[in-house]
């Protein structure tokens, strides 16, 4: 049969080496580029991108900028695309994420952490990392997405990856599987088995599109891309009893800080940023996905200031792209070339 090579579609990430802070133990591969908003040019093979850290700049620039960010010594690229809001907390549901700023007290770290227990029951791998000497602001975010899948999908056997073959675990839907599995399934195109895009339903309002390409633009780029051929398509957007499924587990977590906006002091305010940190758990299998993600600007300030609270197969077996969807906009991207990189120890 013939192999079919998926691009997950992941929301669009800017370019990142990933930091290993000492809080928060890397462990995506070394090659993971995390970039910062959906339309962030990145040529790296495995790239990410989460709405966390714009959820972040949002926060900076309505309630301290009072508009676009502007520096002192004049804007990198990165924070005048920050600055046009293209993922706003309108993009995602109110209980998906939290926000907080104010003085880094031990008052506000409990207030964060009091919150993240009660809304998510999550507890907060950045903030431990962190001075809480009240000498310093804070700007907080965390995105926080589990959902499950209307049934879970088989677990297959281990397979080759891509085109360094590598053997990977699978999950999905052979000849073997139960017909319900096939409703967690549409057919969005199928131009070939090396061109295609599906949707998999779940049992809340996420929904997760794989998308099966080569082409390595911004997240943007491929999700407009695949709009486009979805558009045009013309055929079969059942899957069928004879069709085929599969795509990888995948599973990491990684860390990055945006150094190019260490030092810059924003203009008609006493607020130099200090560090901008975000991290990115991802875990997603058969029965479903469990998305983390924290998001901070740390910023030193000039004074004290008070505190502020045929049969068609549909393998992802080769690069494919991964977008996590909600209220038609994505709020996660991924591209995976690489799966066996993803699918670490816990």
């Amino acid at each position: 049969m013939k192999k079919i090579f998926l691009t997950t579609l992941a929301m669009l990430m800017f370019s990142t080496a990933a930091f290993a802070f000492p809080f928060f133990k890397k462990t995506a591969p070394a090659e993971l580029t995390t970039v910062p908003t959906f339309a962030a040019e990145s040529q790296a093979e495995n790239k990410v991108w989460v709405g966390t850290f714009e959820l972040v700049w949002n926060v900076l620039m309505d309630e301290i900028a009072h508009g676009p960010v502007q520096f002192v010594d004049g804007n990198p690229a990165l924070a005048d695309e920050l600055n046009k809001q293209n993922f706003t907390a309108d993009s995602i549901s109110e209980n998906s994420y939290y926000t907080a700023h104010g003085m880094m007290t031990p008052f506000l770290k409990s207030t964060i952490e009091k919150a993240l227990l009660e809304k998510f029951n999550e507890t907060s791998d950045l903030l431990k990392g962190l001075s809480w000497d009240g000498q310093k602001y804070l700007v907080y975010a965390m995105l926080k997405k589990d959902f499950e899948f209307v049934n879970a999908f088989d677990v297959l056997k281990k397979e080759k990856f891509g085109k360094n073959r590598t053997k990977v675990q699978y999950f999905g839907i052979d000849k073997k599987s139960k017909a319900a599995l096939r409703d967690n399934i549409n057919v969005l195109f199928h131009n070939s088995d090396d061109d295609f895009a599906v949707k998999l339903f779940t049992k809340g309002d996420d929904k997760i599109i794989l998308y099966r390409t080569d082409d390595n633009k911004s997240f943007e780029q491929l999700y407009n891309d695949m709009l486009a051929k979805q558009k045009a398509y013309k055929g079969d957007t059942r899957f069928n009893k004879k069709d085929n499924f599969k795509v990888p587990n995948l599973k990491f977590k990684n860390n990055h800080e945006y150094t190019e906006l260490a030092g810059k002091t924003i203009k008609d305010t006493l607020f130099t940023i200090d560090s901008a940190l975000q991290t990115i758990e991802f875990n997603m299998d058969n029965k479903g996905v469990e998305l983390k993600s924290e998001a901070a600007l740390i910023m030193k300030m000039s004074m004290p200031l008070p505190v502020v609270e045929e049969p068609r197969d549909f393998f992802c077996d080769d690069t494919f792209v991964l977008f996590l969807i909600e209220k038609d906009k994505p709020y996660f991207a991924l591209r995976v070339q690489d799966a066996a990189s993803f699918q670490i120890n816990k």
